[in-house]
């Protein structure tokens, strides 16, 4: 290339850099309903550093393309304090639109950020927005005397945030997404859930991976699971012994299929009882205390309504032993711990 061409093209993609930056910059002026925008900049490709909190995958956050970030605050009640991001690509966006959000409990717009999410999305070419879903910190307790803030965190913070995020994308594109759509995990999923029952036409499709739902039965499952664990020292399983758990359930279930290949075609059809590991004798590596039996036979069975019996919430599967070692979730029974006071599961 000559040094006349090349000096063309590099000022040509500095008048670009310069329009976008304008252009974002302009969406801080923006006025829409019981929103405040806190921020709107360009940020450079490559430039963008992700937050410390947590130990995500930083690797997805590499070599970024320049997109235009803004960030919100949203008030649909006088209680309300609904955190938003929304990222725009300066270039070659897709058309289209991507909601999702952190997992667990939230509170964290940083939730979405660790787990790439957002990268992700935008990589993809997608105009992309997260929400903290109206409060900070992991702990429920925010819940006490603020109602409308647990209706953020239920729905509405989520449906705010893609009206919301829709309007700051077609301000800066000039028109509407062709096409959005949510797609998230966990929390997130059973978010895709509450969205395309109560707010069918925020997305035209949705993701909803590993929905955390049926929500009210789901954390009752989790209270039980840890009171069958935790109500007395002695039931608490060594995590040590989950593979010997799972080795004895491929060996009761293996061959019900027909075929002997270290799969439970399907768990459903699984009648392990786990108090074929009861130690006879002192307790050992090889076997489990009738404490433990008693409390593995807890985590496999549903929870029923005491008074009519109906089951709650289905229990875990014969074969999913290895995945109770995950961090402290509702599959890590043996990792439940009292917080703030209150024994309590998360879910992702």
């Amino acid at each position: 290339m000559r040094p006349s061409i090349l000096k063309t093209a590099i000022l040509v993609g500095a008048v670009c850099v310069s329009a976008f930056a304008e252009d974002c910059g302009k969406l801080a002026r923006m006025t829409l309903d019981h929103t405040t925008i806190d921020l709107a900049e360009l940020t450079a490709a490559g430039q963008y550093t992700p937050p410390v909190r947590g130990s995500g995958n930083r690797e997805v956050f590499k070599d970024l393309p320049s997109f235009c970030r803004v960030k919100a605050t949203l008030k649909p009640s006088s209680d309300s304090d609904i955190k938003i991001e929304v990222w725009l690509p300066a270039s070659n966006w897709n058309g289209n639109f991507q909601g999702v959000s952190g997992g667990g409990p939230n509170g964290a717009l940083e939730g979405a950020l660790e787990t790439g999410s957002l990268a992700e999305a935008l990589r993809n070419g997608f105009a992309t927005a997260t929400t903290d879903t109206g409060h900070r910190g992991a702990s429920f307790a925010y819940a006490i005397d603020h109602p409308e803030q647990l209706t953020d965190y239920g729905y509405r913070a989520v449906h705010e945030m893609t009206d919301k995020a829709k309007a700051v994308t077609r301000a800066f594109f000039g028109h509407a997404p062709k096409y959005s759509y949510w797609n998230q995990c966990a929390s997130g999923g059973r978010y895709g859930l509450s969205e395309a029952q109560r707010y069918p036409s925020d997305y035209d499709g949705i993701v909803a991976s590993a929905p955390a739902s049926y929500w009210t039965h789901l954390q009752t499952w989790s209270l039980y699971v840890h009171k069958a664990t935790h109500d007395n020292p002695v039931s608490d399983i060594p995590t040590r012994k989950y593979p010997l758990l799972h080795k004895a359930a491929i060996e009761a279930c293996d061959a019900l299929d027909g075929l002997k290949d270290g799969l439970i075609s399907d768990p459903r059809k699984c009648k392990f009882d786990p108090g074929v590991l009861l130690c006879h004798g002192d307790e050992n590596a090889a076997c489990l205390t009738a404490p433990q039996v008693e409390a593995a036979r807890k985590i496999y069975s549903p929870l029923l309504n005491p008074r009519t019996k109906a089951e709650m919430f289905p229990g875990l599967l014969p074969g999913s032993e290895l995945g109770w070692l995950a961090k402290p979730s509702i599959f890590a029974p043996r990792q439940a711990v009292p917080l703030a006071g209150r024994p309590w599961i998360t879910f992702i």
